[in-house]
């Protein structure tokens, strides 16, 4: 491993999952919107780890295995957390399908991925703009679910949950997209 900034941030955020996941159970009234901004910091470093690696030439092999998996893990954590404790007055169905789109979109652009690596064919299912824009919408969904109380009379929790299926959506037409990219490849 290279210990360069982008690395260390990324590692930085797989060690802010057990963090996270211990400020969600604490048995305070601020446990959870602690976690909402633990998941913001790890959010944030996800744009910092990307943009510094490019900004400073300092790309690598360890952060590009690295870096999804760390996203991938904080975001399977915090559906995971949300749907065991279902923070919204909506039907825990709509979290759970929510949950499971997101996470088997995850499963399966990884498997395409690394089945695309293997063929040679890896470009054709490089990072989109609608990816972007879903993780965008995914992390800020995440975050105010988390956060799940109003702030400054804004009800984050409401406009969460509408934002994550804004991130439903997207997930569904990012992996569509990728799927369709890769299917000259996956019919031969």
């Amino acid at each position: 491993m290279q210990y360069t900034i982008p690395n260390l941030l990324t590692s930085f955020r797989i060690l802010l999952v057990p963090v996270f996941v211990i400020f969600f159970y604490l048995p305070v009234d601020w446990g959870h919107q602690a976690a909402a901004y633990i998941f913001m910091i790890a959010a944030i470093t996800d744009w910092f780890d990307g943009y510094l690696a490019r900004k400073l030439n300092q790309t690598s092999a360890f952060g590009a295995f690295l870096d999804p998996v760390a996203d991938k893990v904080m975001v399977a954590v915090a559906l995971i957390l949300l749907v065991e404790q279902n923070p919204t007055d909506y039907p825990s169905i709509f979290m759970t399908m929510a949950a499971i789109i997101i996470i088997g979109r995850e499963i399966t652009i990884s498997a395409l991925r690394e089945w695309m690596a293997e063929v040679g064919s890896r470009t054709s299912v490089a990072v989109s703009v609608i990816g972007k824009i879903k993780t965008t919408a995914q992390m800020v969904a995440l975050t105010w679910l988390l956060y799940a109380e109003p702030l400054f009379g804004i009800p984050l929790l409401e406009i969460g949950f509408i934002l994550l299926y804004v991130a439903v959506f997207l997930t569904l037409w990012s992996m569509i997209d990728y799927i369709s990219s890769a299917l000259p490849s996956l019919k031969e």
